[in-house]
């Protein structure tokens, strides 16, 4: 219990000062809010060392989509790309203020991100700035890269260079299943400069 010292009187200068306990006890730390577990999906660890953490645990996502809300998310080839975009605020509060299961549903998700048109145009704005693609790249891959930028820009608006989102898997599944391909990358963290 702090020790207070006596309330000065009403004729006293320091009278403003009454309800002010001029002892306390304060200790380090006492205000701070208590410590949480670390998240480790966005931690930059190699996908072998996630991977051996949690085989033996039965529960991790690689093993299903029970931690999926939405009904469209796939089992993604690591544990931090398996993520729905229930879990993502941003992405939540979008999904909650239109009333739709999946951000996939939204109308902006599919005329940006899945209609060919539109992804042509930013293809063009994309090789004007970074420069023109290689003759022998896949144009679906090319499509996927572009699809995920305007994702990404609708979501977030710009996060410049290095700066990198995982992406929902249920985002990652459409655009896949839209221009498919025969090997996918996945995420990667950037490389240190």
């Amino acid at each position: 219990m702090p020790e207070i010292k006596q309330i000065p009187k009403k004729d006293d200068s320091n009278y403003d000062l009454e309800d002010i306990p001029l002892v306390m006890d304060i200790r380090p730390y006492m205000f701070e809010p208590p410590a949480e577990c670390v998240n480790q999906e966005n931690s930059p660890q190699s996908s072998e060392e996630s991977e051996s953490d949690t085989e033996d645990n039965p529960g991790h996502r690689r093993n299903g989509t029970i931690w999926c809300e939405c009904g469209s998310c796939e089992v993604m080839p690591t544990e931090a790309e398996c993520i729905c975009c229930s879990e993502i605020p941003v992405i939540d509060h979008i999904r909650d203020s239109f009333g739709i299961e999946c951000i996939t549903q939204h109308q902006t998700f599919i005329d940006n991100c899945l209609n060919i048109r539109v992804l042509e145009v930013s293809l063009y704005d994309y090789i004007q700035s970074d420069g023109p693609i290689d003759d022998n790249e896949p144009i679906n891959e090319v499509y996927r890269y572009v699809a995920y930028r305007r994702f990404v820009l609708w979501v977030w608006q710009r996060l410049g260079k290095g700066n990198r989102k995982i992406l929902p898997a249920c985002v990652v599944s459409k655009i896949r299943d839209i221009f498919p391909s025969e090997q996918y990358t996945g995420f990667k963290y950037p490389r240190p400069i």
